[in-house]
């Protein structure tokens, strides 16, 4: 019987597997968390396969704990967003809650928002809350920053310009 050649994503995923799934479970307490992140860590691996060609990696463990920190990291953002959604659905008077379809897609916009909002530096992405959510004018923008009013308008136009190209560029 002809052996069956073992590719190098399948051969990390036979011998740290375990590993990684114990190394969720000490992070997030939940065994069936730590299930679901250690699959997406694969399934990040399959999609960069490329990388690993069909040479096994020199720290296979570094390797998926990188991946798995970024997983990590967004399973407590999401888990924040979450809160925060069930906080102000819990403010708001019964008749105004979404159903949860609609309530669903609220959160996943919120999310992708969320998302958006990440990859811009923190001041730039604090003048275009204050903007956006609170109604701020570009005076009062560069005054709660403490920059100028170029400045707090350079800001504002960069964001624009990122959710902008986020949305709808490829």
């Amino acid at each position: 019987m002809p052996s069956k050649s073992i590719c190098p994503t399948e051969a990390l995923y036979i011998e740290h597997n375990t590993w990684l799934r114990c190394w969720f479970r000490s992070r997030t307490q939940c065994a069936c968390q730590a299930e679901d992140l250690a699959q997406d860590t694969f399934l990040r691996v399959i999609r960069r396969r490329g990388q690993l060609q069909d040479q096994p990696l020199r720290e296979p463990r570094a390797f998926l704990a990188t991946i798995a920190r970024g997983l990590l990291t967004d399973h407590w953002r999401r888990r924040e967003l979450e809160l925060a959604w069930q906080e102000t659905l819990a403010q708001l008077p019964e008749e105004s809650i979404p159903s949860p379809e609609l309530g669903l897609v609220l959160f996943e916009t919120l999310t992708e928002i969320d998302q958006m909002l990440d990859t811009l530096k923190p001041k730039v992405r604090q003048a275009f809350l204050l903007a956006q959510l609170e109604g701020c004018t570009c005076r009062q923008v560069a005054e709660q920053l403490g920059v100028s009013r170029a400045t707090a308008e350079r800001y504002l136009a960069k964001a624009l310009r990122h959710c902008y190209h986020l949305q709808y560029e490829p």
